[in-house]
C-alpha cells in the first residue's frame, strides 16, 4: 500500500480510475531502483536528493515517488558514528553550559572541545556523532530489491489500487476462487453476503457469472459513512492472487460516491513470496494470540506447528509455546497447545482419543470449553488443563506455563555444580545463564568463589580494587560510565555504591560522582 498523497486517479466521467503504470514506465522503475543502488554507503540526504534530481526530469513527480517508496522498503538504514549520538549531545549541552551563552564559533569550537576532553575523543568525531542519529544522515547500509523492474511496476499497481479503496464503503467481488476470498473476509472480520444472479432457489455452482461476494464493514448497517479501506485493501491481495476475477467498490470521494472497477488485466500479484499472515479457526484462538503477544515472556508464540502423532494419525495443535529464557537461540522447551471449542459430540470424542494417543513425552497444554464438561478426562491422559467460558483466560495459561518453568529450573538447578568459575574477569548472570542453557532463576542459585555479585554482573576483585583507584568523587558521570564501560560493566549504579559512591545529580542529563554519607 501507499500512503495517501501518492494516490493518482482520475474521475473522468464521474468515475474513480486508478492511474496504473506501464510498460512505458519501465525506465523509470529501473532508475529508481538504479538510485537506490548507487547510494548504497551514503547519507539518506544524499539518497534523497538523487530522487528529488528523478523527480524534476519525470513526467509525473508522484510516480516516481511511489516507486521510491516502495524500493525503499528494501533497504537498510543505520546510525554510523564514533560515539553514540544522545550521549555526545548530553555531554557537549553540559560543556555549552559551562562555556556560558554559546553566540559565537569561537564558543561552539570551546564546548565541542570541552567535550572532546571529557569523551577522550577529537573534535572531528564530536562533529560526526553529534547528530549523526537524525534521519537525513542515516546511512543506507545495504539495499536488496525483491523486484526487478517490471516486478516493481505490478507491485506499484496492486499498492495503487489498495490506497484507492482506503476510501471504500462497500466491495463487490467475482472471483474463480470464491471459497478462498469467503476465508479471508473472515480473517479479517468483515461481513458479507453472497448474491446470486437470477434470483435464489435451485442449484448453483461456484461460477463468478454465478455469484457475488458483497464485503461491508462490521456495523455498515447502522454507519454507513464509516470506512474500512485498511481491511478491503488487504482483501484485493487475496482478491488479485486468483486467476478470474473483477471487483467494483463504492466509494466516499470527499463526500460524493464513485464507483472504481477493477480486474485482472489491472492487477495482479508480483511473483514474490507475501508476508504469510496467521489464520485461526476460531475468534476464541484469534483473541488469545493477540492477547498473548502483548505480554513480555520468555515464551514464544507459534501458530499452527508441525503435527504430532497420535496413533496411527496426526493432529496438528492449534499452537505451540516455546520457552526461550532470555531470548535463548533455541528453545529449552516446547508446549503444544490445544483450544477445545464447544462442537459436536463426534468431535469431543474424536479430540480425546487423539489426546490418549499422543506421545508421552509431548507436553500438551489443552484450553477446554467448560461447557463440554471433559476437563477431567484430559487430566486423567497426563495432560495439563485449563478452563474457559467464552474466551481463553491468558493469566490462567500463562500461570500453566510458570509450572513448566518452575519445574525447568528445579531441573536446572540439580544439573549445575555447586559454584562455578567463570573465564572472565567481569560477566553478567544472564549471559551466565545462556552459556549454561539454563535460566537465570536456576544459575542464581550457584556460588561464585572468584567473583563479587555486583547487582546482575559478576566482577572478580581486583577489577573492583582497579574501579577503586580510578573512581573518585568528583569525577562526572559521564566519565565514570566511560571507566565502568571500558571494563565491560553498564551496572553503573550497582557499582558505584558497591564502591562507596553516589550521583549528586545536577539535571536530568547527567552529574557529579560524591561519597556516599555513612
Amino acid at each position: 500500500m501507499l500512503r495517501k498523497d501518492l494516490l493518482r486517479v482520475s474521475r473522468a466521467g464521474g468515475g474513480y480510475h486508478p492511474q496504473f503504470a506501464g510498460r512505458e514506465d519501465r525506465p523509470l522503475a529501473a532508475r529508481v531502483i538504479g538510485v537506490f543502488q548507487g547510494h548504497v554507503g551514503e547519507p539518506r540526504r544524499r539518497l534523497d536528493e538523487a530522487l528529488d534530481d528523478l523527480e524534476r526530469d519525470a513526467d509525473d513527480f508522484k510516480l516516481v515517488r511511489g516507486f521510491a517508496a516502495l524500493v525503499e522498503r528494501e533497504g537498510v538504514f543505520e546510525t554510523r558514528a564514533p560515539h553514540p549520538p544522545e550521549r555526545v549531545r548530553r555531554v557537549v549541552f553540559e560543556s555549552a553550559e559551562g562555556v556560558g551563552a554559546v553566540v559565537t564559533e569561537s564558543d561552539r569550537l570551546e564546548a565541542l572541545e570541552t567535550a572532546a576532553d571529557a569523551l577522550g575523543t577529537d573534535v572531528e568525531s564530536i562533529e560526526t556523532s553529534l547528530y549523526a542519529d537524525r534521519e537525513v544522515n542515516e546511512v543506507l547500509s545495504s539495499f536488496e530489491p525483491r523486484w526487478d523492474p517490471d516486478q516493481l511496476i505490478e507491485q506499484y499497481n496492486l499498492s495503487l489500487a489498495q490506497t484507492a479503496l482506503f476510501d471504500a464503503t462497500e466491495v463487490r467481488v467475482r472471483s474463480s476462487d470464491p471459497k478462498r476470498l469467503v476465508s479471508a473476509v473472515k480473517r479479517l472480520g468483515l461481513m458479507y453476503e453472497i448474491r446470486r444472479e437470477g434470483g435464489s432457489g435451485g442449484h448453483a455452482d461456484d461460477s463468478i457469472a454465478e455469484r457475488e461476494l458483497v464485503v461491508t464493514g462490521p456495523d455498515a448497517l447502522f454507519r454507513r459513512t464509516r470506512r474500512y479501506g485498511t481491511a478491503f485493501a488487504r482483501l484485493l491481495r487475496s482478491v488479485a492472487g486468483t486467476a478470474e476475477w473483477s471487483l467494483s467498490a463504492t466509494i466516499d470521494d470527499r463526500g460524493t460516491e464513485r464507483e472504481l472497477r477493477l480486474d485482472s488485466g489491472d492487477v495482479s500479484v508480483p511473483d514474490v513470496d507475501p508476508v504469510a499472515e496467521p489464520t485461526y479457526d476460531s475468534g476464541v484462538e484469534a483473541d488469545f494470540a493477540a492477547r498473548f503477544a502483548g505480554l513480555d515472556l520468555d515464551w514464544e508464540l507459534s501458530r499452527e506447528p508441525e503435527p504430532l502423532a497420535a496413533g496411527a494419525r496426526a493432529m496438528i495443535p492449534d499452537f505451540a509455546f516455546d520457552y526461550r529464557p532470555g531470548g535463548a537461540d533455541a528453545p529449552a522447551l516446547r508446549v503444544f497447545f490445544e483450544v477445545m471449542g464447544f462442537w459436536t459430540p463426534e468431535y469431543v470424542e474424536k479430540k480425546l482419543d487423539q489426546f490418549g494417543s499422543v506421545d508421552d513425552d509431548v507436553e500438551l497444554l489443552v484450553a477446554v470449553d467448560e461447557s463440554l464438561g471433559v476437563g477431567e478426562e484430559i487430566k486423567a491422559l497426563d495432560h495439563r488443563v485449563v478452563t474457559f467460558t467464552d474466551r481463553v483466560r491468558v493469566k490462567d495459561v500463562v500461570d500453566a506455563l510458570r509450572e513448566y518453568e518452575s519445574a525447568l529450573v528445579d531441573a536446572a538447578a540439580e544439573s549445575l555444580p555447586d559454584s562455578l568459575v567463570p573465564d572472565d574477569d567481569v560477566v553478567h548472570l544472564d549471559t551466565l545463564a545462556r552459556d549454561h542453557g539454563v535460566s537465570a532463576s536456576a544459575i542464581e542459585s550457584v556460588s561464585f568463589p572468584e567473583h563479587e555479585r555486583v547487582g546482575r554482573t559478576l566482577i572478580r576483585p581486583a577489577v573492583l580494587d582497579a574501579l577503586a583507584a580510578d573512581i573518585e568523587p568528583g569525577l562526572s558521570l559521564s566519565e565514570a560510565e566511560s571507566v565502568l564501560a571500558d571494563r565491560g560493566i553498564d551496572d553503573t549504579s550497582a557499582v558505584l555504591s558497591r564502591l562507596g559512591y553516589r550521583v549528586a545529580w545536577e539535571s536530568l542529563g547527567g552529574g557529579t560522582i560524591e561519597e556516599k554519607e555513612p
